[in-house]
């Protein structure tokens, strides 16, 4: 019976989650495909280019490693072939090295040997894609001959190189990165600054990491094709989305933190803490390796930088990186197959027979400050010294691969280590043992994976490890022996391991001691349980399956941007709008006032510090622009503001303007006297009570403040603590709904770090038709108005003003609703022209709706459709289509049609108006 192929096919994913899901099963169908097809090419594995994979060291052969690239490429054509394509997509990874060393021969001649690392390791098993490697061959090449020749030898392990000279290399390099940044995310604080000339190399080294990442990024944008993946690497590279981005706003970027990113209050003491946050920020998708380093991330643009953190990551008006965590693993399944080497096998065997009737301990570290090497040496001395019988029983073997060796902080380190271990070897040891066996070399491969399998306790003590891969080494080693991990908690590993881990706190040194303790005497059946948890977490998070999940999420982050970017108003067109006006015969600008022509600040408002952001003053740029605008008698301007009337009064009183105060509940022309367009029956009885409560969550949360106006109270916290401010709010709301205004006709305005409580109906959108209405009469106003400008940084509650003016709505009235008020009188004989006569209705206001229910106590919020005719300001208006410009200023969630980013835009604007004025005169 044949099937229905169009029945049977998977229907199309809708959401992210099914999209990543579907992706993932054709990802690991993709896989078994072809390693199939790998058998039938021959056996060979790619990692077997490498002798090393992880926190340790190794060596290679390097007549294997060219052997094994050929065979490589031959596997790669054979997977396209299956896969029936020529092509795949290009994947640019951008790292501080290479992962190849280059050693210059003669003029034109380069040796190169092939770099070790988990990374490395991780990326070769990326089948799905074609991977480049940009990075710096680790050495200096001045002379043009030279990078010639050395990106030619490059280019066949499809590496391409970025030239560094030895200074940018000393200040970005050995400076900025080694110095101030690795330090402070490891949580061991900067240097000490004891004179200016340290300040001054801190400045000097941050100019230098800039200018590293745009060379860097010059030789990305070089190699760049339409459709390429760009995946930045760790925290050489926290400049590169942004340049970048810069350069391809389509570029796909992401950027991978292989460290520790320490908390907020640790990395608000670097001096370029925003900078870098914000060029990260630039990425389509940020990756850690745990959660909590991602937490750290997003708490700190929250805090640094006063951005909304979300569950998905951060948003800054409208644009979301996306902030997850990726832990990244090994490729186990090499470590299992070397454990049936001969090679292997004899070195189990010699290790077995050298420390027979010995439980054996090891540790496995770089010589490095944050893996705890003196801490783990202390634990053991001390459950030593507790537990007599132990002495004779076990050995501790310790391998420190040496590290930064010229730096003055690791040689006194590595003398710390050695005086320890010869205490201890010297106190307990025998003539013909010692307990420790501590070597400062790296061992080979099959070396290496001998001393994990007859291992009884790894010991790992970092004080503080991005990830720590040893851990993971040594559970791929286990299947036979099913040791026991001890692993500091402070290790991002412990994340992931920690449940068949014995976690510790290395700077306990009694804990650790008696975690030893445990270890050694723990049961067949526990160690076993233990151990199947950890070994089926690292065969299954493999080091290809992280890279693979991270650029598939990469891909997809790039899909939900551009969803989310069809939501967002294209830029305003400022010629076009300025060449409509200037075609224009009666025209009406309204403008919001703060943050709309005020200066711009930073999300935390940190200008000129709370005080003087809080004194509201009109951008100094604006002000000549804006004048000359009030003065044409065919531009009609309005300030429409939630500010109270005084502030309005103070800034704009000079100017040839209407003010609309309190979102349009009181009006004025400037050469006139305020008057109220608030309903008869708008009620404000409940004002004391939600007073008493705005005062009490002031005194609760430093720096926050609150406005009592004649329509509305507002409770801003915008410079309190962030997070603590938002907790605030939340409990504020609870007791307003629960309490004052449970009964009461208010609506609850929440802005970014505010709540606003005014009463129901009091909306900008609201009011604007009486305000027009108002203006009429006032001017005498006898031909209609045919361009409208409105612009501001409003409320959602308040973006119904851009709505009330769109020209091209429906104009279906519905039956049941009546007339609530007059038709409009007009200065020319009493009605309006023609041409403008039911060309724009608009929505009632909840008021209204009110009113004509008769007294019914079931309201419904207004909608597009719902629309009046014959309003008195609306019925003066003839606009089409091109001639309205909505815009809102810093929000790209809007309903305008437009978007300026900040009130420096909004300065430009109405410059460019101010200069159609200026040419149309002349």
């Amino acid at each position: 019976m044949l099937s229905n192929n169009h029945n049977n096919s998977p229907p199309t994913p809708r959401t992210r989650l099914e999209r990543l899901l579907r992706e993932r099963e054709l990802r690991r169908s993709n896989r078994s495909s072809l390693n199939e097809e790998a058998h039938s090419l021959g056996e060979f594995n790619s990692y077997d280019l490498f002798s090393f994979s992880g926190d340790s060291c190794g060596s290679f052969n390097e007549e294997d490693i060219l052997e094994g690239v050929s065979v490589v490429k031959d596997i790669i054509d054979g997977f396209q072939r299956l896969e029936g394509r020529t092509s795949k997509q290009r994947l640019l990874v951008v790292a501080n090295r290479l992962p190849v060393s280059a050693v210059r021969k003669g003029k034109e001649t380069w040796h190169l040997e092939i770099s070790v690392g988990g990374l490395v390791s991780a990326l070769l098993g990326l089948k799905e894609f074609e991977a480049r490697w940009i990075g710096w061959a680790g050495v200096n090449v001045p002379d043009e001959v030279g990078q010639r020749a050395l990106e030619k030898a490059l280019a066949e392990k499809k590496c391409i190189p970025v030239f560094l000279d030895e200074e940018i290399v000393h200040q970005y390099y050995n400076g900025y990165c080694n110095n101030i940044l690795w330090p402070l995310f490891h949580y061991l604080g900067l240097p000490q600054e004891d004179r200016l000339a340290t300040t001054r190399s801190f400045q000097s080294q941050f100019d230098a990491y800039k200018k590293a990442n745009k060379m860097f990024a010059d030789v990305v944008n070089k190699h760049y094709e339409e459709g390429d993946v760009v995946w930045c690497h760790d925290y050489h590279l926290m400049f590169l989305p942004k340049c970048l981005k810069e350069h391809n706003r389509k570029m796909k970027v992401g950027w991978f933190l292989h460290t520790p990113f320490p908390s907020s209050e640790i990395h608000r003491t670097l001096p370029s803490r925003s900078e870098l946050l914000r060029a990260v920020l630039a990425a389509d998708l940020v990756g850690f390796h745990t959660y909590d380093y991602a937490r750290h991330f997003v708490s700190a643009c929250t805090r640094i930088l006063g951005l909304e953190g979300t569950p998905e990551g951060v948003e800054d008006q409208g644009k979301l990186t996306r902030i997850a965590a990726f832990p990244i693993g090994i490729d186990s399944d090499r470590f299992i197959r070397a454990l049936k080497l001969p090679q292997v096998q004899d070195h189990i065997k010699e290790l077995q027979e050298r420390f027979a009737g010995r439980k054996v301990m090891l540790g496995v570290d770089r010589l490095d400050m944050i893996k705890g090497i003196p801490q783990k040496i202390l634990a053991f001395e001390k459950f030593l010294e507790e537990n007599p019988k132990w002495r004779d029983k076990v050995v501790l073997l310790q391998i420190a691969v040496p590290t930064r060796t010229d730096v003055p902080e690791y040689q006194k380190l590595t003398s710390q280590v050695h005086e320890i271990v010869g205490r201890i070897n010297g106190r307990f040891g025998t003539l013909t043992a010692v307990p420790i066996h501590h070597l400062d070399r790296s061992l080979d491969f099959p070396a290496l994976c001998a001393l994990y399998a007859v291992t009884d306790v790894a010991l790992v003590t970092s004080l503080r490890d991005g990830m720590n891969l040893v851990s993971y080494e040594f559970v791929a080693c286990q299947a036979s022996k099913k040791g026991v991990l001890i692993l500091s908690e402070f290790a991002g590993a412990a994340q992931s391991l920690g449940a068949g881990a014995v976690l510790v706190n290395p700077w306990n040194i009694t804990e650790v001691a008696a975690s030893i303790g445990y270890a050694l005497n723990m049961e067949a059946d526990e160690r076993e349980r233990r151990h199947l948890h950890n070994f089926m977490h690292v065969t299954t998070h493999t080091s290809q399956e992280w890279a693979a999940t991270f650029v598939s999420e990469l891909n997809d982050t790039v899909v939900e941007a551009q969803i989310r970017t069809r939501q967002i108003p294209p830029l305003l067109p400022i010629n076009e709008a300025a060449n409509s006006y200037s075609r224009s015969h009666n025209r009406l600008v309204i403008l919001g006032f703060n943050a709309t022509l005020t200066e711009a600040v930073d999300a935390l408002g940190r200008r000129c510090g709370q005080i003087r952001d809080m004194d509201l003053k009109v951008h100094p740029d604006v002000r000549e622009p804006l004048k000359k605008l009030c003065d044409d008698r065919n531009t009609t301007v309005v300030v429409l503001s939630g500010s109270d009337r005084s502030v309005l009064d103070e800034n704009f009183g000079q100017y040839n303007m209407w003010l609309a105060a309190e979102n349009g509940m009181f009006l004025r022309p400037t050469k006139g006297e305020w008057m109220t367009t608030m309903p008869e029956n708008l009620h404000m009885d409940w004002v004391e009570s939600v007073k008493h409560v705005f005062e009490y969550f002031t005194e609760r949360t430093p720096r926050s403040h609150f406005e009592l106006r004649e329509t509305s109270l507002v409770w801003n916290y915008k410079y309190a603590d962030v997070e603590f401010g938002r907790l605030q709010a939340r409990d504020l709301l609870q007791h307003l709904w629960t309490g004052p205004i449970s009964n009461a006709s208010v609506d609850v305005v929440q802005g970014s770090r505010s709540v606003e409580v005014r009463a129901v109906g009091v909306t900008k959108g609201s009011a604007i038709d009486r305000i027009l209405g108002e203006i009429v009469r006032d001017k005498g106003i006898n031909k209609p108005i045919d361009y409208v400008l409105c612009v501001g940084h409003f409320l959602a509650k308040d973006e119904d003003v851009y709505t009330f003016f769109e020209p091209d709505l429906p104009s279906e009235v519905p039956q049941t609703v009546p007339n609530p008020l007059p038709p409009p009188k007009m200065p020319n004989n009493g009605a309006p022209p023609k041409s403008a006569r039911l060309k724009k209705q608009r929505s009632l206001s909840i008021i209204e709706r009110r009113a004509n229910s008769h007294g019914s106590a079931v309201f419904w919020r207004p909608v597009v459709q719902d629309r009046l005719s014959l309003h008195e300001g609306s019925s003066v208006l003839d606009l089409k289509g091109d001639n309205y410009f909505s815009c809102a200023v810093g929000r790209k969630r809007s309903n305008a049609r437009y978007l300026l980013v900040s009130s420096n835009d909004v300065v430009k604007l109405v410059k460019e108006l101010s200069e159609c004025l200026e040419s149309s005169v002349s």
